[in-house]
């Protein structure tokens, strides 16, 4: 059996080895302090503290950006994967437009005549159209703004990662280079280790300037920048200003709707003994009532748990009637017929028509 073995080349590996060991020692070295090393010149500092500051905070905004726009991290990590196989991401359904298939679906099995049905119907059709904004709230911002600050750090910051690496080579073999001139025993040692040293030196500058052209273009960058975040701001003033359409325009079409108008009726006993009277109220904010909310549906139950509430009150029409002093307020909102009544622990609705403010306080007789 023919075994191919790949030809290894001792002496290129024997080397390569040294001069990692080499470079490992002359690294220690420097950490210690018990070597030379080549400063960079101010400028050259500054231009690098200000580039690794905005690839940290380019990074972190195009993060908060995108868990922004797509906050389930499983669909950000899909859609990473499918953009680097270069394929289309897959198109699936946002929170609203499940909101809204599931009100639309509510409504028609409610009953699409009635007005709780209806208004279902309404809301899910306007969620509908929030979803279809959220998804080009989402794509446009895609363009103008995420898209471009990544492509920045893919490429232009990639590449001066890369020429700082190699700036970093080059500091490295002029410093050894100034080591084995200081070494250097023979006059032909001497003049072999300065000639390395002027190489050396040469390509450290050469590498240097190009290095700063790069750190210097940050700056233009950065202008660039500043237009993608007017676009993104303009395109959410946009989508927030769809969205406020939307929404009062379901808000007009729920406002023309006509709801029920729930009836109570309120059995109370006139004090002379006389028959039981009736009277039609119209409902108030349900947040000022103690008790079930008015309802229109003829449950027994339902009147006689509403009964209970202003029983007590007495209320009384005819002039013979007994008066009673209670403590009224308004309804939220206010009704033209009818104020909140409270007596104690009795609370409900009483017809204006049948009380007299007696001062201030609002306690009235009825």
């Amino acid at each position: 059996m023919n075994i191919n073995l790949p030809n290894f080349n001792v002496k290129n590996l024997v080397k390569e080895a040294g001069s990692t060991i080499s470079r490992v020692v002359q690294l220690t070295e420097e950490k210690l302090g018990t070597t030379e090393r080549t400063e960079y010149d101010l400028h050259f500092q500054n231009l690098a503290e200000r580039a690794d500051v905005t690839k940290t905070w380019t990074e972190k905004i195009v993060r908060d950006t995108e868990s922004v726009l797509i906050p389930n991290p499983q669909n950000r990590v899909e859609d990473f994967i499918f953009e680097k196989i270069e394929k289309s991401k897959p198109k699936r359904l946002s929170n609203l437009e499940h909101l809204a298939l599931d009100m639309i679906e509510a409504g028609g099995d409610f009953g699409q005549d009635l007005p709780y049905g209806q208004a279902l119907i309404k809301a899910g059709q306007a969620e509908q159209k929030l979803g279809q904004c959220e998804h080009d709230f989402i794509a446009t911002s895609g363009i103008c703004f995420t898209q471009p600050l990544r492509k920045f750090l893919d490429g232009e910051m990639k590449t001066i990662g890369k020429e700082r690496g190699i700036l970093e080579t080059k500091r490295l073999d002029l410093d050894a280079c100034k080591n084995r001139v200081k070494k250097a025993r023979s006059m032909l040692g001497q003049q072999s280790a300065e000639r390395d040293l002027r190489v050396a030196q040469a390509e450290f500058d050469r590498q240097s300037e190009i290095t700063k052209l790069l750190l210097d273009g940050i700056s233009t960058s950065q202008a660039s920048h500043l237009r993608h975040l007017h676009a993104f701001v303009q395109t959410q003033v946009r989508y927030y200003k769809q969205c406020g359409d939307v929404m009062e325009q379901l808000q007009r079409e729920l406002a023309k709707m006509q709801h029920p108008k729930p009836r109570l009726r309120i059995n109370s006993e006139d004090v002379d003994g006389g028959p039981p009277s009736s009277v039609s109220m119209h409902s108030c904010d349900s947040d000022s009532l103690v008790g079930p909310a008015l309802d229109s549906s003829p449950d027994p139950d339902l009147d006689k748990s509403l009964t209970n509430l202003l029983e007590d009150f007495h209320i009384e029409f005819d002039a013979t009637a007994v008066s009673t002093v209670i403590f009224v307020t308004e309804c939220s909102p206010v009704n033209e017929d009818y104020m909140y009544g409270k007596q104690g622990l009795m609370k409900g609705l009483v017809p204006r028509a049948f009380v007299e403010m007696l001062d201030e306080e609002h306690d009235v007789t009825l």
